[in-house]
């Protein structure tokens, strides 16, 4: 006989964490706008060389050509060169410059974050004043000076946006060490006598991971608008095309063909925009304060 004091109840079903981040993400609409858009736009910066094989150093009809004319949807530049084909070929530089420097600013950012932060102590006392000088340098001229020294390559390019870029990182990195390092878990670990290499990357970065995820996006679009601000300047591969390098060449024709430097503009616009989007929707995901509301 069952007793009627026992009630057959459905407990509730623990969800693995990739599935709570993803619905937290799902009810953030902007941002899963914006991940839809980025999508397209990393495909159109892999396939569409492929579907749209003109080659965009290539003249192809007369200069100034409006968008329209003459089959070319988006017109011609100040050489006659086809600009649909210079947007596609160069979103594929624009957003590998991007993902390339965040991940130098990341790689440089967490190791110092995470030293300082674990180490303390005159390890940290040097760290930060480091982190202090750079924080200080004005970005964009220290950038300009090392690729007019260096080169304008895409590696040195690469390298300038990424060396001045990573402070941000290194004190959120820092500030998220010192708050986990006093937990329970982690003294637990230290005295079972875990490595302090494992100890740091093994036991308390992956759980510092969520804030770092966040400004990781961020920098990808900020390094993207920093790759444009040097192509303005004209310090920039000449070999090769990206947005910004489209709108230095045709600054000077800005007033005659101001299409020419607005399309790469609002392609330049549209990208970061939509990081940031996404950016704030992994904020939302993987903020744990957000999900207890």
């Amino acid at each position: 006989m069952t007793n009627p004091l026992i009630q057959d109840e459905t407990l509730p079903q623990a969800q693995h964490p990739f599935a709570e981040g993803w619905d937290m993400f799902r009810q953030n609409k902007p941002a899963v706008v914006a991940l839809c858009l980025l999508t397209l736009i990393t495909l159109s910066a892999i396939f569409g060389p492929y579907l749209y094989p003109t080659d965009p150093f290539e003249m192809v009809w007369m200069p100034f050509s409006p968008p329209g004319q003459e089959g070319f949807l988006l017109g011609t530049d100040y050489l006659g060169r086809d600009l649909l084909a210079m947007i596609i070929n160069g979103a594929k530089v624009s957003l590998m410059i991007g993902l390339s420097a965040a991940v130098m600013t990341v790689f440089i950012g967490v190791t110092v974050g995470a030293l300082a932060g674990f180490y303390r102590g005159i390890v940290e006392e040097i760290l930060m004043r480091i982190t202090e000088f750079f924080q200080v340098l004005p970005t964009l001229l220290f950038s300009m000076v090392l690729v007019a020294l260096f080169g304008a390559s895409l590696p040195m390019i690469t390298f300038a946006i990424g060396i001045v870029s990573w402070t941000a990182v290194a004190r959120i990195t820092r500030a998220e060490f010192l708050r986990i390092r006093e937990l329970e878990y982690v003294m637990a670990s230290r005295a079972s006598g875990v490595s302090n290499i494992k100890l740091m990357f093994g036991v308390i970065l992956p759980n510092a991971l969520p804030p770092i995820i966040v400004q990781s996006a961020l920098m990808v679009g900020s390094a993207i608008l920093f790759e444009a601000g040097l192509s303005f300047l004209g310090l920039t591969d000449p070999n090769v095309v990206s947005w910004g390098q489209i709108i230095g060449s045709n600054r000077q024709y800005i007033l005659d063909a101001s299409y020419t430097v607005t399309i790469p503009g609002i392609a330049i616009f549209v990208t970061v925009l939509t990081i940031s989007l996404v950016g704030d929707g992994l904020n939302d995901a993987l903020n744990p304060k957000l999900r207890q509301r």
